[in-house]
């Protein structure tokens, strides 16, 4: 039986994101997302499912289809919210988002470039930052780990990013999964000396393992890692397969501060698909 399903497609720096809005129960999400991502249907990196707010002051709601927060799918509905206010070129709009994975709302800042929007968003901060040397694999592998309330990231500093690292990390990542049964566990690999990142996001819910062309939340982390390994405020473009997004993270002694992301974001396509239910 084939369902149809109303969608949007953005591609904030090419980590290809899909919206959906039309309503369906939240027992369907997992297999509107698996066949919507697949190669032969819409071909995504991650799906997220648009509702309404609930609280006060915000726009929207956006839910992930593993429960997990994601700064590109953020930046994308605000996107979308801009676009269909009318948002004039070189103005701004103001988004406030209700999102899956954190308790926060999120800010958001948009503008209407010539070719692209730009959005700023003010990410979740971490809840802690710490680094160890870990026996794994047959080796000794140095992490940084991000610790949110509802997600963990790690940031493994490497000069080349070779399939034997990826591989290395990947492994790493369905363990972690396993172990700490969070809903979403992320590994960015990082070249400090030219601010370069691979990142790779696994959703144990969805069994979805991507590396993805651009990361939000990863390069929230890669800047709040930065900001606590040097003691003092970040504001540095990194570089991804899909091209850069710029981050702004604050130095707390006390505690991991303050961070946002800014990026471009293009709507794609809009248009309707038809699911196995």
């Amino acid at each position: 039986m084939k369902q149809e399903i109303e969608f949007i497609k953005f591609s904030p720096t090419q980590n290809m994101t899909v919206l959906v809005k039309t309503d369906h129960p939240a027992a369907q999400w997992p297999r509107i997302a698996s066949q919507v991502m697949s190669y032969d249907s819409v071909y995504a990196e991650q799906v997220g499912f648009i509702g309404r707010a609930a609280r006060t002051g915000a726009d929207a709601r956006l839910t992930m289809a593993g429960g997990e927060f994601c700064g590109n799918a953020c930046m994308s509905l605000a996107v979308y919210h801009a676009a269909e206010r009318g948002l004039a070129a070189d103005d701004i709009a103001h988004v406030q988002l209700e999102a899956s994975g954190t308790e926060q709302l999120v800010s958001c800042h948009v503008t209407r470039g010539s070719d692209a929007y730009i959005c700023r968003i003010d990410m979740p901060s971490p809840r802690q930052i710490e680094q160890r040397t870990i026996s794994f694999d047959g080796s000794e592998l140095d992490i940084a780990i991000v610790r949110y309330p509802g997600f963990i990231h790690l940031v493994v500093e490497r000069e080349r990013f070779d399939d034997e690292a990826r591989e290395k990390v990947q492994a790493l990542a369905k363990l972690l999964g396993v172990a700490t049964g969070a809903p979403l566990i992320g590994v960015m690999l990082y070249n400090p000396a030219i601010s370069e990142m691979a990142p790779l996001i696994y959703v144990p819910y969805l069994e979805s393992l991507v590396w993805e062309r651009g990361c939000g939340s990863g390069t929230a982390s890669v800047g709040a890692y930065l900001a606590w390994q040097h003691k003092r405020d970040i504001a540095q473009d990194i570089r991804q397969p899909g091209g850069i997004i710029r981050v702004f993270a604050v130095h707390h002694p006390e505690s991991p501060g303050s961070v946002a992301i800014e990026g471009a974001v293009h709507i794609v396509a809009h248009g309707k698909a038809y699911i196995d239910i």
